[in-house]
């Protein structure tokens, strides 16, 4: 929301841990810039390329999207259509923030995650691997990303609704933002 919510001590808790795991997990994208940096030199210079090499550049992409979810959603960070909330009151957006966390957000991340573990506990029950000669092994830790990062992505989404819930029954209470 444009306007800050006031904050509960859950949603302070969470969003607390939320930003400092998202601060640690920005260290990601650098290892991501540096293993794309050395397999372009590897190839290109020493016409030499690495499978594992390719493998852990979306491994590390997919683990920064994934668990950078909940951070964009506890910075506000995340995409929005504007057209309509711009013009309305907070108490309508908070409805609207209301219904799209409890109808869209919490059924879409509980069905990512029951969809998905059955996905992850084959692949650590196999102990899978990467298919491609000298690819990565565990291929469980990466399928691991997927409900880890949606389950982020709830309580991400608990804090935002609690102080939704604060916003819209309430008593007002001061409205900052805890790092």
């Amino acid at each position: 929301m444009a306007e800050v919510l006031p904050e509960t001590g859950l949603s302070i808790a969470i969003d607390r841990f939320i930003r400092r795991l998202g601060k640690w997990l920005g260290l990601i994208w650098l290892a991501l810039i540096a293993v794309i940096m050395v397999n372009v030199i590897c190839r290109y210079l020493f016409a030499e390329g690495f499978i594992e090499l390719e493998e852990l550049q979306w491994h590390l992409y997919a683990s920064g999207f994934l668990l950078g979810l909940s951070y964009a959603l506890v910075e506000d960070a995340h995409v929005r259509v504007d057209v309509f909330r711009s013009r309305w009151q907070a108490s309508t957006t908070a409805w609207v923030e209301l219904y799209g966390l409890v109808f869209l957000l919490f059924p879409f991340c509980l069905l990512v995650i029951v969809s998905s573990l059955p996905f992850v506990l084959y692949a650590f029950e196999t102990s899978e691997v990467s298919q491609a000669p000298g690819g990565l092994p565990l291929r469980w830790l990466i399928k691991a990303m997927l409900p880890l990062g949606f389950l982020l992505l709830v309580a991400a989404g608990i804090s935002r609704l609690t102080r939704v819930f604060a916003e819209l029954f309430g008593s007002q209470s001061p409205r900052r933002r805890h790092d």
